[in-house]
């Protein structure tokens, strides 16, 4: 069973910030591993799903048009919402996938949200995801590999399903004994010149 949004509620009223993503030396390099594996310098349509406090958000408002953070938990809403105060092309929104449709973006960052899903949820999520990525638009996953015995999935499993079921090439992979990091090209398999950030700017 997917994690529903109470069990979310309470692991934010327990802590200000659960995952200490503000001060944690993990938190910070993966973020910054994460923006750096992005393959456009800008982008318009940015959606990430799981914002949490709003970190990430405020790293990747600097490179999107138009940003929307997506969280279960009302009171990640209300904290991520504080993070990203002045960046007015960035809203914060209260919702769950797979039940929230996923509008047509140009960026999609699932980072630490897969595994809550369920094997059932999250193959009708990835069904979402083939047709809300645009062609040539980018989608990265990032996910904690080790076993937490709340989370009905692990991130290596996530992650393996995110494989089988994109069909599109990959842009990176990183791999550490703590993450996987994959970030893909909304395009062709074969089409080798879209997942390249060289190819982009006419160096080959």
């Amino acid at each position: 069973m997917s994690l529903p949004p109470s069990y979310f509620d309470a692991v934010y009223a327990a802590a200000e910030d659960p995952w200490s993503m503000r001060t944690r030396w993990y938190e910070r390099r993966k973020y910054a591993l994460t923006t750096a594996v992005l393959p456009r310098e800008r982008y318009g349509d940015g959606l990430e799903v799981g914002c949490s406090v709003g970190e990430l958000t405020a790293r990747l408002a600097a490179r999107c048009d138009r940003l929307t953070g997506w969280d279960a938990s009302a009171a990640a809403v209300e904290r991520a919402t504080a993070r990203v105060a002045g960046e007015a092309h960035v809203r914060v929104e209260q919702a769950t996938v797979p039940d929230a449709p996923l509008p047509a973006v140009d960026l999609l960052v699932l980072s630490e949200v897969l595994y809550y899903l369920d094997a059932a949820d999250l193959q009708t999520f990835l069904a979402q995801v083939r047709t809300a990525v645009r062609p040539g638009g980018t989608l990265l996953a990032v996910h904690w590999r080790h076993p937490v015995a709340d989370y009905p999935q692990t991130g290596d499993a996530v992650h393996e399903a995110l494989r089988a079921a994109l069909p599109w090439p990959r842009v990176a992979v990183h791999t550490e004994p703590d993450l996987l990091l994959d970030c893909w090209v909304a395009a062709d398999t074969d089409d080798v010149r879209a997942a390249s950030v060289a190819a982009a700017e006419d160096l080959w």
